[in-house]
């Protein structure tokens, strides 16, 4: 299988702090990650780093066998499917929720003059189904909820075809019902064999789709632990990150913790 992320000893620094790395972290083709740890952690500037908005102060990353500082990003970022906890801000909230998708296509935030063909419009309308929200195409953007609106975004960055879909607390800022309807879509798209390498960016534990396969627990930048999901998020390897006594229990697939 071909890595599609590669970093080699990277290291971020902030006024000569390193605020990540040194890390060395891999993701394959068809594989299901999640990021996982407390504030402070480092998630955040890793997902700046693999979504090329961010380079390394020393190392090597790899995206899609691209390195950065070698490569036009702006040739890259269209394969990379990309949802944000700020994206939802900057679309015109009087944009209709099929056009919201179908502009991902020109990598606009609002519709303009572009041409969209029969197969644009077709696949727009299949990822919309994908994700249960399809009933909403002829509804204005601004106007849904902000589980609507997650699995809108989510549609909209699958619109490319991506090779790697990131995913920043997709569950963020959602009630109990929202968030237990956004993991069953994550949960069909982890089981689909077409779907690209995902990364989920998360704090909790109880917002790791079925279908993760893999994990990685990061702490003060530097990881605690990292490898097939099962082995990463135990009470013992979450206790080293977050600094307390956790203990974790599976039920029907699904990690919960609490504090012991």
């Amino acid at each position: 299988m071909n890595h599609v992320i590669s970093l080699d000893d990277v290291q971020v620094l902030r006024e000569g702090k390193a605020i990540l790395g040194p890390l060395s972290w891999s993701v394959v083709e068809e594989e299901r990650w999640v990021v996982l740890g407390p504030n402070g952690a480092g998630k955040t500037t890793l997902f700046h780093l693999i979504s090329t908005f961010m380079h390394p102060t020393f190392g090597q990353v790899k995206i899609l066998d691209q390195t950065l500082g070698k490569c036009d990003v702006f040739e890259l970022r269209p394969r990379i499917g990309l949802v944000t906890n700020n994206l939802d801000e900057l679309i015109p909230g009087d944009e209709l929720v099929t056009d919201v998708v179908l502009t991902a296509a020109y990598a606009q935030l609002g519709r303009w003059n572009e041409d969209y063909d029969l197969w644009d419009e077709s696949r727009a309308l299949a990822l919309l189904t994908t994700l249960g929200v399809r009933v909403l195409g002829s509804r204005l953007f601004g106007t849904l909820s902000e589980g609507e609106k997650k699995r809108v975004l989510i549609a909209r960055a699958m619109m490319t075809d991506p090779e790697i879909l990131l995913l920043d607390e997709p569950a963020a800022g959602l009630d109990l019902g929202g968030r237990e309807d956004l993991l069953k879509r994550l949960d069909l798209l982890a089981s689909d064999p077409k779907a690209p390498a995902t990364i989920i960016i998360t704090h909790h534990i109880e917002e790791i789709p079925l279908g993760t396969t893999h994990a990685l627990l990061l702490n003060g930048g530097k990881v605690v632990a990292s490898g097939p999901i099962q082995e990463v998020v135990t009470g013992h390897n979450l206790s080293m990150a977050y600094g307390l006594p956790i203990e974790v229990h599976q039920e029907a697939g699904r990690f919960f913790a609490r504090a012991q």
